[in-house]
């Protein structure tokens, strides 16, 4: 019952279908308007917001291999691949195999992926500004979504 909710009331499973009843499309919904409130911002940078997100990582890191950065991000290496390589040709980041084990592939951020974070620095601000909650708010929505994460993944 994830993707919906029975308010008191309800007398059927008919109702349970309604659209106004859905946990998920709300969600769904705020994540694409969240995402194209960010989309001006990373524009400007040259960059997607699923890049975006593999640079978040890595500034925090500075290294990790493809396998964290997909754990991380909740992403499959068929997604993640392809990105990486993209990012490697805008010469954000550099990858390498481990010299211990050469299926795991390194990545690290180049000059350029490390100076992007000065760059990118006003974004959460702005995107705050935007949505307009207040911090309890959004402290609040974060704790809620992320321990939906953790149960299911």
């Amino acid at each position: 019952m994830f993707c919906n909710y029975q308010e008191d009331g309800m007398k059927n499973e008919e109702d349970l279908l309604k659209l106004e009843q859905q946990v998920c499309f709300p969600i769904y919904t705020l994540s694409k308007e969240i995402v194209s409130m960010c989309r001006p911002y990373l524009d400007a940078l040259d960059i997607s917001y699923p890049q975006y997100l593999v640079l978040m990582v890595l500034w925090e890191a500075e290294q990790a291999t493809v396998s964290m950065i997909c754990d991380k991000l909740y992403l499959d290496t068929g997604t993640i691949t392809p990105m990486l390589k993209r990012m490697e040709a805008k010469e954000l980041v550099a990858r390498t195999r481990q010299k211990e084990d050469e299926r795991v592939v390194l990545i690290t951020l180049t000059k350029k992926g490390k100076d992007l974070k000065k760059k990118a620095a006003h974004i959460p601000h702005k995107l705050l500004e935007d949505i307009d909650l207040s911090r309890e708010e959004l402290i609040f929505l974060r704790s809620i979504t992320t321990k939906i994460l953790k149960k299911y993944k």
